[in-house]
């Protein structure tokens, strides 16, 4: 039973550069252990199986051909394996490589995702090596001795959920591909990526993932290059991040030198439901044109409990410290906002508030009394009324009165206590009695 939970990974493994004997066995390693722990999707590092950062090896046939030999290492030693794993490497296609992620699962090559966009400005030039998805002639790619599907179009469906990959530089376009994915029944976006380190530019990474998971309403699961890298002209903090629908699950530690496994939870049913209630989201729809994914099927087969590692907030509506104080800042500017478009609309000079000194009606005051502040008026203008029955204490009698002088306004006070006895009487009510109807009867008399 997982409760409408899918449970994703984003590893950062350690890898050298053209070894790929070693990048196998660390993969095969952080797979082995993701299964372990219940994971059912897996994603790692853009170029994982060589090292993004071999340069014009790319272009070499041996490096290619142990890339490949690699993978058919993974497929073998993971057969007995229910996890779907996500891998980078150098994928030929006809005369061209291409930048790709292999989806795989026991023994089987499923798919594979092609990079649409190819940086090749600033320290960027991946049109040196390699082919764009927008240039592919073929539909199909032969792999391991296996035929599959080859695009940027792929969707991956299972009975739990439909996921979707990009990669690296396809999330900084102005039209990400992850975005007609989403429209097209992607809930959860896997991102494979050699993001290099600038100053600042974490922290635009982290809002571009955010907004994008947002956007979508939708999972997304990222993966960096990490320790290992080549340093000749950028720096790789090994970012693993996962977020949901705007909020961040997960994280790494950047610029650690050990491999690193970030695990969250993905609230697929949550997802769901907002995209229902959306309109914006289905109307979107409408736009895709002749952008159609291309479906293909598969199955989670991990049957371990689940086991919830994210953290629910038990106050969600309710944040901590400095973002509380913001919080209740903007919850009292709507409040103004909203009565002094009121004032200004009707014409009113006066506003009427029941005080009873407890918090509900302190706070009506207070909205009321900076709305007369901001709209130039006069506080006699508001008449404060406290209406003690039989359970006003002497406490928030006299917090009602003090209130009201402090803020200067017009104080009224009617008590209500003659007007309840006689409702007792009226419907034959033993007032001793303190029930429901004891305790209406002074709200309904405060209100009429």
């Amino acid at each position: 039973m997982n409760y409408g939970f899918v449970k994703v990974a984003a590893a950062v493994p350690h890898v050298k550069v053209a070894d790929c004997k070693f990048n196998v066995e660390k993969i095969e390693s952080l797979i082995a252990v993701a299964e372990g722990k219940g994971v059912q999707i897996i994603i790692f590092p853009e170029m994982s199986i060589t090292g993004y950062t071999c340069g014009d090896l790319f272009g070499q046939q041996l490096l290619l051909e142990e890339a490949e030999m690699g993978l058919m290492q993974i497929l073998n030693n993971t057969r007995q394996l229910d996890i779907i794993s996500i891998v980078g490497m150098p994928v030929v296609v006809n005369s061209t490589v291409i930048n790709a992620a292999v989806v795989i699962q026991k023994g089987k090559v499923l798919g594979v995702a092609a990079k649409t966009y190819l940086p090749n400005y600033k320290e960027f030039y991946e049109q040196r090596w390699f082919t764009s998805a927008l240039q592919l002639t073929t539909n199909n790619v032969r792999l391991c001795g296996q035929i599959v599907p080859i695009g940027a179009n792929l969707l991956f469906e299972t009975s739990d959920t439909t996921f979707g990959i990009e990669i690296c530089e396809d999330l900084w376009s102005t039209i990400p591909p992850s975005s007609s994915l989403a429209l097209q029944g992607a809930e959860i976006l896997f991102n494979m990526s050699a993001d290099n380190e600038g100053i600042g530019k974490n922290n635009y990474l982290c809002s571009l993932i955010s907004q994008q998971s947002a956007r979508c309403i939708a999972g997304y699961v990222f993966s960096s290059c990490g320790f290992g890298e080549s340093t000749t002209d950028v720096v790789f903090a090994g970012n693993g991040l996962i977020y949901e629908n705007g909020s961040l699950l997960a994280r790494s530690e950047r610029f650690s030198m050990k491999e690193q496994l970030i695990i969250s939870e993905i609230d697929v049913e949550r997802i769901r439901a907002e995209r229902r209630i959306n309109t914006t989201f289905a109307a979107n729809q409408a736009n895709l044109g002749d952008k159609k994914a291309v479906s293909i099927a598969t199955e989670f087969v991990n049957s371990k409990e689940l086991t919830l590692t994210r953290k629910f907030n038990a106050h969600p509506f309710v944040p901590q410290g400095i973002e509380l104080n913001e919080h209740c800042e903007e919850i009292f500017s709507i409040q103004v906002a909203g009565l002094a478009q009121r004032l200004v609309h009707t014409g009113a000079k006066t506003a009427v508030v029941g005080i009873s000194g407890g918090l509900d009606s302190t706070l009506a005051l207070l909205v009321c009394v900076k709305t007369f502040d901001k709209l130039g008026l006069s506080r006699k203008g508001i008449l404060g009324i406290t209406m003690p029955g039989f359970g006003t204490t002497d406490r928030t009698y006299h917090n009602a009165i003090d209130l009201m002088k402090s803020l200067g306004i017009s104080i009224r006070e009617i008590s209500i206590k003659d007007a309840c006895i006689q409702h007792f009487k009226d419907i034959e009510h033993d007032m001793n009695v303190h029930d429901v109807t004891y305790e209406n009867s002074q709200a309904r008399e405060r209100t009429q």
